[in-house]
């Protein structure tokens, strides 16, 4: 598997995690690859090991064995604050729970990436404004996310998964908590990413989901099936 043509490629990876004295294997010598521009889908069960595979892909973990390649860079062996860099850099994760911060604003919520990349106020202002512009969230920059809806948080998640336009989107079961018209505008959304060239990992249990990529990656008790 040559790791450099592919944007993400996990090779020969197993996570172990210690339980009550004995050793569970989350994924079980796990290879995937995924190139750049493509529009994947993981797909498992509840504890199938995929969760495990997108906290890897996206460097918010290490493996136990193997290597896992982001854009050409070996993370495998990274310390946590390189990790945080790569994170940073490269990828722009949206969840179902949207993670926002209650008590800011979305062009606050937006601009966190921003901060910690040193960007200034000024311009992490503009490019933030930009963003909610783009998602379609221009006329609520200032309302704090209990005023908002759950397609609009999952708006303002994205605006910030984007900010620090990020080579690959990481979407853990995005449309997990919104009603199906609105999961579908956030696929959309998604659909029309991925056209202007954005990588997109989507992570589901839900097959109908699942089927909008233009792959599926099938895991199963750890193994990629």
């Amino acid at each position: 598997m040559n790791s450099k043509k592919h944007i993400v490629s996990a090779i020969h990876v197993s996570k172990v995690y210690p339980l009550d004295g004995i050793e569970v294997k989350a994924l079980d010598d796990v290879n995937i690859s995924v190139d750049k521009g493509e529009f994947v889908a993981i797909i498992g069960p509840s504890g199938s090991g995929k969760s495990t595979l997108m906290h890897l892909i996206g460097a918010l973990d290490t493996p136990t064995k193997g290597d896992v390649f982001i854009d050409g860079k070996n993370i495998a062996k990274l310390d946590k604050t390189q990790l945080a860099k790569v994170r940073n850099q490269k990828i722009g994760f949206v969840f179902q729970q949207f993670n926002l911060l209650n008590k800011t604003s979305a062009i606050q919520n937006v601009e966190i990436p921003l901060i910690y990349a040193g960007v200034n106020e000024e311009k992490r202002q503009e490019m933030s404004k930009k963003m909610l512009q783009k998602v379609g969230l221009g006329e609520r920059m200032q309302n704090h996310p209990n005023q908002l809806s759950g397609g609009q948080q999952q708006r303002v998640a994205i605006a910030r998964a984007l900010i620090n336009n990020p080579a690959i989107i990481l979407a853990d079961e995005p449309t997990g908590n919104l009603d199906t018209k609105t999961g579908k505008n956030i696929m959309q959304f998604f659909h029309q990413l991925n056209k202007e060239g954005k990588t997109i990992i989507l992570v589901t249990h839900d097959p109908e989901i699942a089927k909008q990529a233009d792959r599926q990656i099938k895991i199963r008790d750890g193994k990629i099936i």
